[in-house]
């Protein structure tokens, strides 16, 4: 039995040639990570980003070539920050990190010794590195014995195309179950963390699990927790604590969106040929057309995601579209997908038979009214408070 993680199919020559021509045959490509997948998985309907992060494609000299960079990352500071906290956390041949998993999720087994076992994962390249894991995995799962991979690599395919990902560490407990750990260095502030924080870990996390399920499909006995453990400094020190957190429901979604993705070569072969979104080679006027040349659902939650937000969000002011006021609106607005549509069935010239535009022209007479009432009633004077008698 081969304890390699289950090989994507091979592409075709013609798709991995026009996958480069897309990116520009000099440029090496990005590879997928977890907060990528997360973000994908939170937009499946954006064929740009499905499109764009299965080529490889540089998001981020992409949009500073059209003239809207992006404005978000971590700082240096918090870069050094938490790269520090991490070797505090792993430090000692992983003692503490060990401690803290079976504190937190598995204390009716024998505690981690000094003896643990921290096996060296390099290897050449990610697929020698993901070969490797696996490898170490089905040794770890058969010695029954504490195990923590410090920065394993895993293999998951998206939408056709191969993503190699790289989480904090993964734990194998002594019966066999595997453990995701995420170190963040944002505080736990009497045991309780930032809620959006914990949620976006969280969902960084559920891509994990999701590539060490394909791992652990093919090895008997290995059992993948779907409760993983987030260490983050204690309170405002630099001591780690640990919260367990069950991510079960981010699984489940993320799978779901993530095999809503339309494949790579699908989006591709709808291209015109010579279509390229490399910087170097083309001026900002083309970028524009070819980034226009796939379709995009944009919403304001890609500002917080998409190296591309900003670009997307001036393509779609533009376009007038109820998009860039929220998924929430434009789910509410069904057939309506303008603002001027929207504003023109509120006024009353839309589609009598449409229930979204007359609800939409009720609402505006109610309000209408709501505010003659309002400006009818005479104005109400507060009654004077009288002087203090002090």
């Amino acid at each position: 039995m081969s304890s390699y993680p289950p090989s994507s199919p091979a592409q075709p020559t013609s798709l991995r040639q026009r996958l480069a021509g897309l990116r520009g045959p000099a440029v090496p490509p990005r590879p997928l990570d977890a907060r990528a997948l997360a973000a994908l998985a939170a937009n499946p309907g954006c064929g740009r980003r499905a499109l764009l992060d299965g080529a490889g494609v540089d998001k981020t000299a992409l949009a500073s070539a059209l003239g809207a960079p992006a404005s978000f990352g971590q700082s240096q500071f918090a870069l050094v920050r938490g790269n520090s906290f991490e070797a505090k956390v792993k430090g000692d041949g992983g003692a503490e990190l060990l401690r803290l998993v079976h504190a937190h999720l598995d204390t009716a087994a024998e505690p981690p010794g000094a003896g643990a076992r921290v096996p060296d994962l390099t290897a050449a390249g990610p697929e020698g590195r993901a070969a490797r894991t696996a490898l170490a995995l089905r040794e770890a799962t058969s010695a029954k014995d504490w195990t923590l991979l410090d920065h394993p690599m895993l293999a998951l395919e998206v939408a056709g195309s191969p993503a190699y990902l790289e989480p904090d560490a993964v734990v194998v407990h002594p019966d066999g179950r595997w453990t995701v750990v995420e170190i963040k260095s944002f505080p736990m502030v009497d045991g309780v963390a930032d809620a959006a924080k914990v949620g976006a870990a969280a969902r960084q996390a559920a891509v994990y699990v999701l590539a060490l399920e394909k791992t652990a499909g093919k090895l008997p006995g290995a059992v993948v927790g779907h409760t993983v453990l987030l260490v983050c400094p204690k309170d405002f020190s630099n001591l780690p604590t640990a919260a367990p957190v069950d991510i079960r429901r981010e699984r489940s979604v993320t799978r779901r969106q993530l095999d809503r993705l339309t494949r790579v070569e699908e989006l591709a072969a709808a291209l015109p040929e010579g279509l390229s979104f490399d910087p170097a080679t083309r001026t900002p006027e083309e970028l524009v057309e070819a980034v226009s040349a796939v379709d995009a659902a944009y919403a304001p939650e890609c500002l917080a995601a998409c190296e591309l937000a900003f670009h997307c969000r001036d393509r779609a002011r533009a376009a007038d579209q109820v998009t860039a006021l929220g998924r929430s609106v434009r789910g509410e607005l069904g057939a309506l997908t303008t603002v001027e549509a929207a504003l023109a069935a509120a006024a009353g010239a839309g589609c009598a038979e449409d229930p979204t535009a007359a609800a939409l022209h009720r609402a505006a007479r109610l309000r209408a009214e709501a505010l003659e009432q309002a400006a009818a009633r005479p104005p109400h004077h507060a009654p004077e408070t009288p002087a203090c008698p002090c």
